[in-house]
C-alpha cells in the first residue's frame, strides 16, 4: 500500500491516514480518501472534508 496518502485538517492539524485509517471512528485501515463518507467530519475538531488537504509526509 505504497500509494497511500496523508490528508491533513486546515484547522487543527489532525492527520488522516489511508493506510492506519481511524477505526475509533469507523474507517478501518487502507481506506481512501474519496471512500471516506461525505459526512465524516475531524474528531478533533469537527471540520468536514472538505477543510481537508494531502499533504506530503
Amino acid at each position: 500500500m505504497s500509494d497511500m496518502r496523508v490528508w491533513q485538517c486546515t484547522e487543527c492539524g489532525y492527520l488522516y491516514d489511508e493506510a492506519a485509517g481511524d477505526a475509533e471512528h469507523g474507517l478501518a485501515p487502507g481506506t481512501r480518501w474519496q471512500d471516506v463518507p461525505e459526512d465524516w467530519v475531524c474528531p478533533d475538531c469537527g471540520m468536514g472534508k472538505s477543510g481537508f488537504l494531502m499533504v506530503e509526509v
